[in-house]
């Protein structure tokens, strides 16, 4: 948590394997990243989902296969049976009925649930959401952090959600605030 600009999507780009470590040290699941090969980096990617603030679905695309996309950094194991894994996971988030909905015709709700879907759906050991409710509403904000939450607690899964949204706090199990990319405070519950 933290004002703009004080490092946490920093923080959460370098941890998540989409920015290279260039001093100190990172270890996520056992890897350290500072030196890594970009094989070593795409199969730790291969076992992170990521959420973006801005949803980043595929205009073009339809629900399912915007999830889809979430499936396809596994392979060809892993697209043998996508419908299947797709039409479960967006039924699971309250959108078996619009699976063939393009983003266009869904509420922001929707689409961010579209994109939790697909970061979920290769079974991934980390989630990182980047301001995940900023682009919602209070109650559709606490649903997908709720969602988070519960998925998480069923599948093991540990989210890592950079927010300066108050609204979402009471939620969190750690809170990590940072000021001019620094660490201001830590709090466990």
């Amino acid at each position: 948590m933290g004002a703009s600009g004080s490092g946490k999507t920093t923080v959460l780009t370098l941890i998540g394997c989409l920015r290279d470590v260039q001093a100190g040290s990172v270890k996520l699941l056992g890897q350290e990243l500072n030196g890594a090969s970009e094989d070593v980096l795409v199969q730790c990617r291969r076992r992170l989902g990521f959420i973006f603030q801005a949803h980043n679905l595929h205009e073009s695309l339809t629900a399912i296969q915007n999830v889809r996309m979430g499936l396809e950094v596994h392979g060809a194991t892993a697209m043998r049976r996508w419908r299947e894994a797709c039409t479960h996971m967006l039924a699971m988030l309250g959108l078996g009925e619009r699976m063939e909905y393009l983003p266009g015709n869904l509420s922001g709700g929707q689409k961010q649930r579209v994109a939790v879907a697909r970061a979920l759906v290769g079974n991934p050991d980390v989630i990182f959401a980047d301001e995940p409710t900023a682009a919602l509403d209070k109650d559709s904000g606490h649903e997908v952090v709720s969602l988070l939450k519960r998925l998480g607690r069923e599948r093991g899964t540990t989210t890592l959600m950079v927010t300066h949204d108050n609204r979402i706090l009471e939620m969190a199990d750690r809170i990590i605030t940072m000021e001019d990319g620094r660490i201001a405070g830590d709090q466990q519950f």
